[in-house]
This record gives structure tokens, sequence and C-alpha cells, in this order.
């Protein structure tokens, strides 16, 4: 009998046979903080500035990958689209400014060398495109510009170089020279080289006559792998025997990106 009550003793004494009862207590204490910070908020949010408000609600959705919330200032409450903003933190609608104002500068020059040609009866030969890469004068068609499968320039190419020369000249930017050729039987060895000296003859006339520094304007032959066209007919491939010469942007290559865009804008300006 008095073991038995020895043991029951050691079981209300706390020993090894009792058990925890006071764990509910650190639950309830986590949802009385909880409770607590729910009812702050609520209490903020009661009285909180609608403006601040909403320019936090557009910093925090922009950051969560809404691209069409804007980004905002909180320093000054400038909303800034997300799209706007460059790797670097500066606003690429700054690097569209400078875009369109090198459209506008290529475009000046390519007006002025459509004027110089006009004015010698030869616009009709030489096409003009702007991109990326800067202001391309194209001489399309080998029969206008060069002798039967030769790199020697006829009377028309020569008169078209010396038209645009000057204005080549006061540029100041650097050219690239590139040679096509429609992919048929050539008397060379290959496109390639047919295509190469074709550039480099309007190259040599540039710099010998045009007075264009040598160390600004460089030259390459792309055979037929850059075609504009397929060569099923004679008149296709005709297209695509040409020389095109570049004048290149000098402007940084996140700039040149945006020219495209640019030129939208530029053509949609009242």
């Amino acid at each position: 009998m008095s073991t038995g009550r020895g043991r029951r003793g050691r079981r209300r004494g706390g020993q090894p046979g009792s058990h925890n009862d006071e764990r509910w207590m650190a639950s309830y204490m986590d949802m009385v903080t909880v409770l607590m910070c729910m009812f702050i908020v609520l209490y903020a949010m009661s009285s909180v500035d609608s403006e601040k408000f909403t320019q936090l609600k557009d910093s925090l959705a922009t950051g969560f990958g809404q691209v069409n919330v804007g980004k905002v200032d909180t320093a000054k409450g400038v909303v800034v689209p997300p799209q706007d903003v460059g790797k670097d933190g500066t606003l690429s609608k700054d690097k569209l400014v400078l875009a369109l104002g090198e459209v506008d500068k290529l475009d000046a020059l390519r007006r002025s060398m459509q004027s110089s040609l006009a004015g010698k009866g030869l616009a009709g030969n030489v096409d003009f495109s702007i991109d990326q890469r800067g202001l391309t004068v194209k001489l399309v068609g080998s029969q206008t510009f060069f002798l039967a499968d030769s790199p020697d320039l006829t009377t028309t190419a020569q008169r078209v170089l010396a038209a645009i020369s000057p204005e080549l000249r006061e540029a100041r930017l650097e050219i690239s020279v590139e040679g096509h050729a429609a992919n048929a039987i050539t008397g060379f060895p290959s496109v390639w080289e047919l295509s190469a000296e074709r550039a480099v003859a309007v190259l040599r006339n540039l710099v010998e006559h045009g007075g264009i520094p040598g160390g600004h304007v460089g030259a390459v032959g792309y055979g037929s792998a850059r075609q504009v066209n397929d060569d099923s007919t004679e008149a296709l491939r005709e297209l695509n025997r040409r020389v095109d010469i570049v004048v290149l942007s000098n402007q940084a290559e996140d700039v040149r990106a945006l020219i495209p865009d640019a030129l939208k804008v530029r053509a949609n300006r009242p």
C-alpha cells in the first residue's frame, strides 16, 4: 500500500511521469500578436493619405512585375513608366530623343544627296534607307553601275559618286562599302570575288576622286549571301547585284537600337 501511494505522489510532484499542460499559451500569444498587428494596420489605413497610398500601391505593383503600372519616384512623386528606365538607371526616352535627333541628321544627309542627284538628273538611279546602322545609299543594278561581269564603273556610276561625295565628305562619318552579287555564273572564280572587287572599285572612287579620308571607309564583299529576293528571273537577279554605301551612325549601340522606333515616331508627326 505504501508503495502505491509513493508512486502517485511522484506523479503529483511533477516527476518523470507528469506532462506539461501550458503549451497552449504559446499559440495564444501568437494569435494575440497577429490580432494586434491587424488592428494597427486597420487603424493606419483609416487615416492614410490617399495620394501616398496610391504611390505605394503602384510602386509595389511595379516591383512585382506589373509592367503596365508606373514606377514611382517616392522622393518626388513622379510616375515613370518601367519601359523608360534603362539598366543604368537613365531614362530610355532620353535615348529615344537622341535617336530622333540621329534620324533627323541622317535624313538631312539623305535629302542633301537627293538634291545633288536631282540637279544632275540622276535621282532615279539611287535608293536610300535608314535603319539602326545608319543611312544606306543603294546602287542597285549592275547594268547601271558596272560593265558586264566586271568591277569597272560605268559613266553613270562615276557621275553618281561625284554627286554624293561632297555630302559624304562633310558628314565625317565612317562608311562601309558593301558589294552584293546574284547567285549566277560569272567569269570570276566566285561571286565573292566579283562583289568584293565592285565594292573596292566604289571605295577607290570615293577616296581618290571624292576626297573621302581613307581611314574612314572600308569595303566588304558578301557575294550572294545577303540577297534582297530570289534569283528566279533575270530582273530579280539584277536587283541582287548591288553595292551599298552605308553611312554608319556614330551613336552608342543602345541609341542606334532605338532608331526604328524613332522612325515610327517621326512618321506619325503631324
